[in-house]
């Protein structure tokens, strides 16, 4: 995955520069090796100065830093700042010698998030390198412990800090493409559910106003002013869905269902109240209700529809041909996704109450959908 993006994920990135300024009292070594050391005063003098730049430098830099929108852009603000930094460091090395090298640490931890990861390990790995061979050609090797060791503690200590924040940006960037997937999902079921239990009745209400607009134009017109009164709600539901706030409600959902059953025909069985199901489980028996309607009024050929509530689950019982093939394996996609997000079951079978109804009918064998918690 691509090293880019910083994204703000609270209070722990805004205020993370804290973490990286409160080391600015180490600045105190450098400083007084500077003016513990046999240089003239103006020199000790000049050296201060410059690592008083320095210090202040590394604070400015490493703020803004941590409020930079990507790697990217922390790399244009960092890599100028070190480059200044190290010319302050050298010069004040030179006037008072390796002990101002004390500072080097500074840039290690400034380099390691001036950038993408590869870059800043390669970068602060390359400093400590020319810390410790300065360190070497100056002569001063073996008494300078006090800056090598507290080099290769930041070097590890920032590296390990770095590779962590990487690690959750990944898994930020992947929790972002995971939402967009299961958002993609939703947006992709609701809307099949809506539009098509809308569609089917619309389909069965046209049907009705084709065969009475001749002998029962009234009838007919009725028909019709329902359509574009559903046309109407589905088109705001579609709305709703998109904007994630469709909301199914039992009650509702057990009133359509009766008259898109009715509407096509099919002697409807459905309860009147809704109280029965347990109020957590209402949200998921109305979409499962809203969905098998629909499969019936389109593919059942039924003559009987059975609708059957319980405290924990609902059942949709049919006589007609039984569920194609193809039906089972999309069209109840949706009720199977909301039955298991929500913890219950669905069972899809051959009818049971309305067994023997379908029995008399060549080649009827009925359906039974089943949601239990």
């Amino acid at each position: 995955m691509a090293d880019v993006t910083r994204p703000d994920v609270g209070p722990w990135t805004r205020f993370s520069w804290a973490l990286g300024v409160i080391w600015i009292v180490c600045m105190f070594f450098p400083l007084a090796a500077a003016l513990e050391s046999d240089a003239a005063p103006v020199a000790k003098v000049t050296a201060v100065a410059l690592l008083v730049a320095f210090a202040v430098l590394y604070v400015a830099t490493f703020v803004w830093l941590t409020r930079s929108a990507s790697w990217e852009q922390a790399a244009r603000r960092g890599l100028p700042a070190l480059a200044v930094m190290a010319a302050l460091m050298i010069a004040a090395a030179v006037l008072v010698g390796p002990g101002a090298l004390g500072a080097g640490p500074f840039l290690i931890a400034l380099a390691m998030f001036s950038g993408p990861r590869a870059a800043s390990y390669a970068m602060s790995s390359a400093i400590a390198v020319a810390l410790a061979t300065a360190l070497v050609l100056s002569g001063g090797l073996e008494h300078q412990w006090v800056v090598l060791l507290p080099t290769a503690f930041v070097l590890i200590a920032c590296g390990l800090v770095r590779a962590i924040d990487g690690a959750q940006d990944d898994h930020n960037e992947l929790a972002r493409q995971l939402a967009i997937v299961e958002e993609r999902e939703r947006v992709a079921r609701d809307v099949h559910d809506v539009l098509g239990h809308s569609l089917t009745v619309v389909t069965v209400k046209a049907e009705l106003a084709e065969r009475l607009i001749d002998g029962d134009p009234v009838a007919a017109k009725a028909e019709l002013a329902q359509i574009r009164s559903l046309t109407r709600e589905a088109l705001a539901e579609l709305r709703a869905t998109v904007a994630g706030l469709r909301v199914a409600r039992l009650g509702d959902e057990l009133q359509a269902a009766r008259a898109a059953l009715a509407d096509a025909g099919i002697d409807a069985d459905v309860p009147d109240e809704a109280d029965t199901v347990d109020p957590p489980h209402r949200i998921v028996v109305a979409w499962t209700l809203r969905e098998a309607v629909t499969n019936v009024v389109r593919h059942s050929r039924a003559e009987r529809c059975a609708v059957r509530l319980a405290p924990r689950g609902i059942v949709v019982e049919d006589d007609g041909i039984g569920t194609p093939a193809e039906v089972a394996a999309t069209g109840l996609r949706g009720i199977r996704e909301r039955a298991e997000a929500a913890g219950a079951t669905l069972t899809v079978g051959p009818a049971r109450e309305l067994g023997a109804s379908a029995a008399a009918r060549a080649g009827a064998d009925g359906t039974r959908i089943e949601v239990r918690w």
